[in-house]
């Protein structure tokens, strides 16, 4: 008999909310995304997060309050539980966030390419390029995928030859244009990387798509796909799938768990987008069913790109979708608002940044209640998996009934 309830979690990509205990070790002292952006805008509209407990899990996680201004005009009226959490993964990238909130955490280091030219080992690239039958490739540094893209966009076309680059995380990029490379071939391509970069212990490579003839006019296309190795042990994910529930990925949670645990994945990307496909397939969703949304945006176009005004107003426009679910939340749902890492804008440098991470619950007959910090993101995993009567995961601990 399937368990009764619907879960929902909206991943809100690098939204951090102070830095971690441990953000010296990851040279991120002093970062503070929300913090950062609601003073360099001089305030935030947010009523509706600020009700659920957005700015009090910050001012917990910070010990000061963030500078957003008055917050009225909420029209969200759920009862909820907030607070923050820290990390316990090794690194502060994608993937260790994910896997952690989902009960996996990673306790190993993850394999990094160098960040200067040439960042790839010459047999690697060498092996690449003989099976996929490639003259050669461009890049071969760390850079920010639009910005690379931009400056050998036009040789690429001319040459062939695919843009390869890195950055802080344990990726490798591929970036290609889908009308003079072909999708096909770029997906192939990047599933022959994959094998390769596996003695590294590189956690994803990632296809990155282009539309454009000329500088200034080249534009990532919709169709990024994510190679990923798999988590390192059993997830909530699974455990909902193999006890018959669903789980549906909205956006790359599919890729970012290579597919597993995952029953049904829906393309999604851009804000708007996301949060269209999430409501739809919320509300279709049946009992035993965990909805799952990564909101890619915070963290690729703003977080990365270190556009401060972007990220607020991504913000604002999150704060104004959420009544829609809440309204069509029914007796016994919940829904969880959280993040897999920090990318503050304000910060030096382009990559992520080691922080706290709010984590709120909320629902219909939900108890509110302060959850304080957390000792690691599994609590999330943990408390699904008490809400849906399943096993308990290795890390975590449940806060369903705090």
């Amino acid at each position: 008999m399937a368990q009764k309830g619907r879960a929902v979690i909206l991943m809100m990509d690098s939204f951090g909310i102070g830095g971690a205990e441990d953000a010296a070790k990851f040279g991120d002292s002093g970062a503070d995304t929300l913090g950062h952006i609601a003073a360099a805008q001089g305030g935030l509209k947010v009523p509706n997060l600020a009700k659920l407990g957005l700015l009090k899990a910050a001012e917990a996680s910070t010990g000061r309050a963030p500078q957003a201004g008055t917050q009225e005009g909420a029209k969200i009226d759920l009862p909820s539980k907030y607070g923050f959490m820290r990390e316990i993964s090794h690194g502060k990238d994608t993937s260790s966030g994910h896997w952690e909130m989902a009960g996996s955490p990673v306790q190993f280091e993850w394999g990094y390419f160098k960040p200067d030219y040439p960042s790839f080992p010459a047999e690697l690239i060498k092996k690449i390029c003989d099976e996929a039958e490639l003259p050669g490739i461009l890049g071969n540094t760390a850079a920010s995928g639009t910005v690379i893209i931009d400056e050998l966009g036009e040789e690429h076309i001319k040459t062939g030859k695919p843009i390869c680059y890195t950055s802080a995380d344990s990726v490798f990029q591929i970036a290609a244009s889908e009308k003079h490379f072909g999708l096909d071939r770029l997906y192939k391509l990047c599933e022959i990387a994959f094998k390769h970069v596996a003695p590294y212990n590189i956690a994803r490579v990632i296809a990155r798509p282009f539309e454009g003839e000329k500088r200034g006019e080249f534009k990532r296309t919709k169709n990024r796909h994510d190679y990923s190795v798999k988590p390192p042990m059993t997830t909530v994910l699974d455990e909902i799938k193999n006890a018959g529930g669903e789980v549906i990925s909205v956006g790359k949670i599919s890729d970012i768990f290579a597919k597993q645990g995952i029953t049904r994945a829906v393309k999604a990307s851009g804000l708007e987008e996301l949060w269209n496909v999430t409501l739809q397939e919320a509300k279709n969703a049946p009992d035993f069913s965990l909805t799952f949304t990564n909101f890619v945006d915070f963290d690729m176009t703003w977080g990365h790109r270190r556009d401060v005004a972007g990220y607020a107003g991504g913000l604002e426009y999150f704060d104004k979708r959420l009544p829609e679910l809440a309204a069509q939340m029914k007796e016994g749902d919940i829904a969880f608002i959280t993040a897999d890492h920090g990318c503050d804008p304000t910060y030096k440098g382009t990559d992520h940044t080691r922080e706290h991470v709010p984590v709120i619950m909320f629902g219909p007959n939900i108890k509110p209640a302060f959850l304080g910090g957390r000792d690691t993101y599994a609590d999330i995993g943990q408390t699904i998996a008490d809400y849906f009567k399943l096993p308990s995961l290795k890390f975590g601990k449940s806060f369903l009934n705090d």
